[in-house]
């Protein structure tokens, strides 16, 4: 699989593909050229794929064996977050240095200008203390501006948790002015990068980053943007991906309020506190501010329903799951699943989330 990642030109449709085609990554470095050609690769991934450079591998080794806390999620591991493997064409393998399990608690994303105004970087600060203090973790790209804000107002907060998903390997950090501010980050949440070690900075890796932080998020919230942002790239692929996207408006005179006020006007909800943001997400964000206790159903609950309603409740477990899942879980059809998820919600049991997944919220 590492090396495979490591094919230039293969990202994660390429990757998927292949492993598509032909089931494993060694069954993909196994096949001839003539198997490959029709997968429309380019002339340097066929070249690699018949002779890969098993020294970048073992870099990536290197790095995993560095320290307990260097982690490699591939897709099938249940530690790689569910909303991000339900985007289109997942990262086939994440790297994580920090806790990886954060990466499944419930997160909003905090994205904005590098070069904010005075008041645009408190209000990131602000919304990420609160957010942090209520149980969300606060996700973002370890930028200059509103990205820092974000990651320090959550640390700011007892117990706060953050995460940095970064355009480069985790072996260093850009910009490099933050390495502190990322050592604190990888204490206190984690740093996570679909990038093998080594890779450096490039323009091209930075909406790949953008997608990252969009896909971990049930929401993204932009803080201060201009017209032409890489906020608002994030906001877009947040939208497509399901998710929610939160805005804070601004004077018409401030360029940077001029992004936030285009996407309100494309559908934005427009947010005036942190609190606007927890009861838009609704039952998923209350999960999060009190702990896992509130996904425990008590047998009182559990007697009110029927052995199949038992079931469904109990394969939904303690994370935002997809109608697929719940199938292959219960072995009971779509239909079956989709009526009974219907009914659950109105009774209460349970809440529908950005992505077309479902959480399990009453006690």
């Amino acid at each position: 699989m590492l090396a495979l990642l490591r094919a230039p030109g293969v990202g994660s449709v390429r990757f998927a593909r292949l492993i598509d085609r032909f089931g494993s990554a060694a069954a993909a470095f196994a096949a001839s050229r003539a198997e490959l050609e029709p997968l429309d690769l380019p002339n340097p991934a066929l070249n690699y794929l018949a002779a890969p450079d098993w020294r970048l591998v073992e870099q990536d080794l290197a790095w995993l064996a560095q320290s307990d806390r260097h982690h490699l999620l591939s897709l099938d591991d249940p530690r790689y977050p569910t909303l991000l493997r339900h985007i289109p064409y997942p990262p086939p393998l994440l790297f994580v240095c920090g806790d990886p399990d954060c990466l499944r608690l419930p997160q909003l994303a905090i994205v904005g200008s590098r070069n904010p105004t005075p008041l645009g970087r408190e209000t990131a600060h602000l919304f990420a203390a609160h957010l942090a203090g209520a149980g969300m973790v606060v996700t973002s790209g370890l930028a200059f501006g509103i990205d820092a804000a974000a990651h320090q107002g959550a640390l700011s907060s007892s117990g706060g948790l953050t995460i940095a998903v970064m355009g480069t390997g985790l072996d260093r950090v850009y910009p490099a002015k933050h390495r502190e501010l990322a050592h604190a980050i990888a204490e206190r949440g984690a740093l996570v990068s679909e990038l093998p070690a080594g890779t450096t900075v490039t323009a091209e890796n930075f909406p790949r980053r953008n997608r990252l932080i969009s896909g971990l998020a049930l929401g993204v919230l932009v803080v201060e943007a201009a017209t032409r942002s890489g906020s608002l790239i994030t906001a877009r692929l947040a939208n497509e991906q399901g998710r929610e996207v939160f805005a804070i408006p601004g004077s018409i005179h401030n360029p940077l309020a001029k992004g936030c006020h285009a996407l309100i006007r494309q559908g934005a909800k427009l947010v005036e506190t942190a609190d606007d943001i927890l009861e838009e997400l609704g039952s998923l964000a209350a999960a999060g501010s009190v702990g896992p206790a509130l996904t425990q159903v008590t047998p009182s609950v559990m007697d009110d329903l029927d052995h199949d309603y038992r079931q469904l409740l109990t394969a939904i477990g303690s994370e935002p799951t997809g109608i697929d899942d719940l199938v292959d879980r219960c072995g009971l059809t779509v239909e079956a699943v989709s009526s009974m998820l219907l009914i659950m919600e109105l009774e209460g049991y349970v809440a529908a989330v950005p992505g077309g997944l479902y959480c399990r919220i009453k006690l």
